[in-house]
């Protein structure tokens, strides 16, 4: 016992000096020869908390160690390490390892380090002795257990520890400036790759055209902990990095053979890495490529965004070549219908296309001639079959469709998107299609994941995980991994995890002049984290990268759940976090009043503003009282006009009850209705890939008697909302020719034949079949009677009507500045919503006065807009436009809609036909 041969009771001990804090008292006799007759350990038993397989213990720097216990007087703390991975606990004691000598700091973590970590705030602190830090870098290269011992030397407690804290305060301000992966000088190649925990690394490189790997060592830089090889003639070649690696989801040392985390190419079903030179290979870039250039907004307001799945654009449209179809090179046939829709959307007004996830996903086979199809006829079945999903599923795992939220590698294009998914030549196919999108008057903008990754840990697909284990994916605090998200959750507040993200996100703006990217889950980031994105953006120029990197636009879900909700881990990327920043987040609130309830409801028929509320009852119980219809209805209105704002939060107007009120005000299921501080920060939607299709939801909440004519008509005038307001308008791809999913609120693996787009505009899909039953349970009893009932399947007569006066609304929108005012202050100046009709049910009048402040369309004084969702034509008396001399928009009057051109307006009063949005421009006194 630290030297001492006797204790209190006499009896002769152990000289076990130097084993080291964990050593353990045994009691025995002691022959004259000091010969032990028999040991018995007389540590462990009740109290006892040890159990490595968990990380309790977090080590957040070089010399802090947290660990959420009672700390007790006389106890000592320490860090057990073993390169072996060979510490274990048995009868009572720790065997293994080497030790660091922990001291408890009564006083806690410091102000700073609360800030930094305030989901650890009131845990007990531990500083690491200072003649022990020079262990530190070797201890983390290991296996690392947090060891309490009571005063008389027994067990009391022996955990894992979360090592992202310490790894950042030893090797992330070395290793942030420095580029990781392949870079390629002339002919020489130079490869890095981050792994600060690995004990041994080597490139296993693959040359063109061999079947064997050349085995090069790769060299650690002891500050930066990134490991660097080099060598010429590598262009084309594959490869992988093998690590030795103790990983704590298996308790051993790994030896791992891994993809690069920062893959610009790999071979087929991302089985290796590929050596790729994207700026300087003009094999990977299509005639032109250099010159090509987006159109560029004047201000992020000035975009429309459609969103758009790759695979869906093309693959059921028998005018693109076979070839083509369901990939990039769709998108450059200029003369297909599919290309021909977007084309007449842009001419509209329309300004970006939105892709769904085209990054490496992990979940589709890459190839096209092993990808399964249904083995039926899924036309040969009646609307409400449940045969086409039996069809449908029985496939889902292999066939080629996914929404695409399994990210693999973060920073190169979804090979079974490319003709050829082996090597570069998705790299230009990729940029083929953004060329063709810019050709056609679109901009580019990709739909981003990097809150979680498809696996972790030691699976196959799992890639960050095996390069640093427990470094990039977030874990709760007993060390388990984290999976809020839907998979194992990422946590970018880590520095190089962080980096992963900024540096991707320049790397598609650079290589591939993608113009925008919308974040999914953004609130599980940083708040930090997407401004850095959005410097490392703005400091991009045309004559230094080839991209202007301020006109590129960023929004996201902003949603605030999970581990890190209410900023428990740092201030996250939420909706009322991002505001004043000009990064959009998706506003839910307009979309749930418009639409009637919310995504989650289980009675799908609650109705709101644009699906008949109290105006149009569809005699559901869920809708509530006449009276409970009327006041929620009103409600509604009040969201919706702060929508129609672009969602801010101080801007005052009367509400239904007559109330002066702030947008911030207004409530959202116990939430500020506005919380943005600029138009630009607001997403306004009203459907999306997520949950129904407009038209379905519709579907499930007019009655059910309502004509396909008038359907139509709610259908425009609930995305007349999203065109006609303050915020950045976003629609789904299809909704403009009243596109279906028969009824499925959760498509992502349901195929082609329940994604389908038909631009022939033969159908829009409803009744294709029952869709799956796992993602659409509580809905069930309502799906099958509507499938089945042929009056809710529009003609084509009815698509073409919707489509043309869909783009009515982008011509409004892009017509006129006053719908696009991109500041807060203009907005306060310039639009009203008149007291006089602000309780009126099924009604909303919308005033944009162009005679206060500056002038910014100098052809009229002014907008007034009427929403009339009800069921009848409404006269509505408007004092203060008495004076003025209104007349419909001349793009509605020369329109497609022939109902609206019945509006009129004369002394102040506005008559509007039933179901309808009217555009009135005010042409003065």
């Amino acid at each position: 016992h630290n030297g001492d041969t006797k204790d209190p009771g006499g009896d002769q001990m152990l000289d076990v000096a130097n084993v080291g804090y964990d050593a353990y008292f045994l009691s025995g006799a002691v022959d004259s020869t000091g010969k032990v007759s028999y040991l018995l350990p007389v540590v462990g038993g009740a109290g006892v908390d040890a159990d490595l397989t968990k990380a309790r213990a977090q080590w957040i720097s070089k010399d802090t160690v947290v660990w959420k216990l009672e700390p007790s007087a006389g106890h000592a703390y320490s860090l057990r390490y073993s390169a072996a991975a060979d510490i274990t606990v048995a009868d009572g004691a720790v065997h293994n390892g080497l030790t660091i000598r922990l001291a408890y700091d009564p006083a806690g973590l410091t102000d700073a380090e609360k800030a930094k970590w305030p989901q650890l705030a009131t845990y007990p602190a531990f500083r690491v002795r200072p003649s022990d830090l020079p262990r530190v870098p070797d201890a983390v290269r290991g296996q690392v257990v947090a060891v309490d011992r009571a005063g008389d030397g027994a067990l009391r407690g022996a955990t894992g520890v979360q090592l992202p804290g310490v790894l950042d305060d030893l090797y992330a301000a070395a290793a942030r400036p420095l580029v990781l992966g392949p870079t390629i000088a002339g002919t020489r190649t130079t490869i890095r790759l981050w792994a600060p925990t690995a004990q041994s690394a080597a490139l296993l490189l693959r040359r063109p055209g061999t079947s064997t790997d050349d085995v090069l060592p790769m060299t650690r830089s002891d500050a930066s902990g990134v490991w660097t090889v080099g060598g010429t003639g590598w262009r084309d070649a594959s490869y992988l990095f093998r690590l030795r690696v103790f990983a704590p989801t298996t308790g051993h040392i790994e030896t791992n053979d891994v993809t690069d985390p920062y893959s610009i190419a790999l071979t087929v079903n991302s089985q290796r890495s590929v050596v790729a030179d994207l700026a300087g290979d003009g094999r990977l870039q299509p005639a032109g490529w250099r010159f090509v250039r987006a159109p560029r907004p004047a201000q992020p307001v000035d975009n429309s965004v459609y969103e758009l799945h790759v695979r869906d654009f093309s693959i059921g449209d028998s005018t693109v070549p076979a070839a083509h179809r369901g990939g990039y090179l769709a998108f450059t046939d200029a003369g297909s219908a599919g290309m021909k829709h977007l084309t007449a959307l842009a001419r509209a007004g329309l300004t970006d296309v939105h892709l769904l996830p085209a990054f490496d996903i992990a979940t589709i086979e890459e190839r096209r001639d092993h990808q399964s199809t249904p083995g039926c006829n899924l036309a040969d079945y009646p609307p409400d079959s449940s045969a086409q999903q039996a069809c449908v599923g029985a496939v889902a795992g292999t066939d080629g469709f996914n929404w695409g939220y399994d990210p693999f590698h973060y920073s190169t294009p979804e090979g079974s998107y490319a003709s050829d998914p082996d090597g570069p030549q998705r790299t230009k196919e990729f940029r083929q299609m953004v060329a063709g999108l810019n050709k056609a008057g679109l901009r580019v903008v990709m739909d981003v994941v990097y809150n979680h990754t498809d696996a972790a840990g030691q699976d196959p697909k799992s890639v960050l995980d095996r390069v640093v284990p427990g470094y990039y994916q977030r874990l709760d605090e007993k060390g388990d991994l984290t999976t809020s998200t839907c998979c194992a959750n990422t946590a970018p507040e880590h520095a190089m995890m962080g980096k992963l993200v900024v540096d991707s996100v320049v790397s598609w703006a650079k290589n591939y002049k993608v113009n925008g990217f919308r974040f999914d889950l953004m609130g599980h980031h940083p708040k930090q984290n997407i401004l850095d994105v959005r410097a490392a953006l703005d400091r991009l120029t045309v004559a230094h990268d080839g991209v202007d990197g301020r006109s590129i636009y960023l929004y996201g879900e902003g949603w605030n759940f999970g581990e890190v909700a209410d900023n428990a881990r740092f201030p996250q990327a939420t909706q009322a976090n991002m505001a004043g920043t000009g990064v959009g987040t998706f506003n839910d609130r307009l979309r749930d009043a418009v639409r009637g309830g919310g995504p989650f409801d289980d009675d799908p028929r609650k109705q709101g503003f644009g699906s008949g509320l109290f105006t149009d009852p569809n005699g559901a119980a869920t809708n509530g009282s006449p009276a409970e219809q009327q006041a929620t209805l009103l409600h509604d209105q009040d969201l919706i006009r702060v929508g129609l704002t672009g969602n801010l939060a101080d801007y005052t107007f009367v509400d239904s009850a007559g109330a002066t009120v702030r947008g911030s005000d207004v409530d959202y299921n116990g939430s500020p209705a506005g919380y943005t501080a600029r138009p630009d920060d607001a997403i306004t939607y009203v459907d999306a890939h997520d949950n129904e299709t407009l038209y379905d939801a519709l579907a499930y909440k007019l009655p059910q008697t309502t004509s396909m004519a008038d359907r139509v008509r709610m259908q425009q005038l609930s995305l007349s909302t999203v065109f006609l307001g303050q915020g950045v308008p976003f629609l789904q791809a299809g909704t403009d020719i009243l596109r279906s999913k028969s009824l499925d609120r959760d498509s992502f693996n349901s195929g082609d034949w329940f994604n389908k787009l038909d631009w022939s505009y033969r159908s829009n899909n409803f009744g294709a079949g029952l869709p799956p039953q796992v993602q659409n349970e509580s809905k069930w009893p309502y799906i099958g009677p509507r499938l089945a009932d042929p009056a809710l399947r529009p003609s084509t007569s009815d698509i073409t009507m919707s489509g043309a006066v869909f783009r009515d609304w982008l011509k409004l929108r892009a017509g006129s500045r006053l719908f696009r005012l991109g500041d807060a202050d203009a907005i306060r100046r310039k639009l009203s919503f008149p007291a006089s009709v602000a309780a009126t049910p099924g009604v909303i009048v919308m005033r944009l006065d162009d005679t206060v402040g500056p002038d910014v369309d100098p052809r009229y004084s002014g907008i007034v807009v009427v929403f009339n969702a009800t069921p009848r034509a409404r006269a509505l008396t408007v004092p203060e436009l008495a004076g003025r001399t209104l007349r419909l928009s001349p793009i509605q009057a020369a329109g497609a809609d022939p109902v609206v051109k019945a509006a009129t307006a004369s002394a102040g009063t506005l008559t509007v036909p039933a179901r309808s949005t009217a555009v009135f421009v005010d042409t003065g006194t």
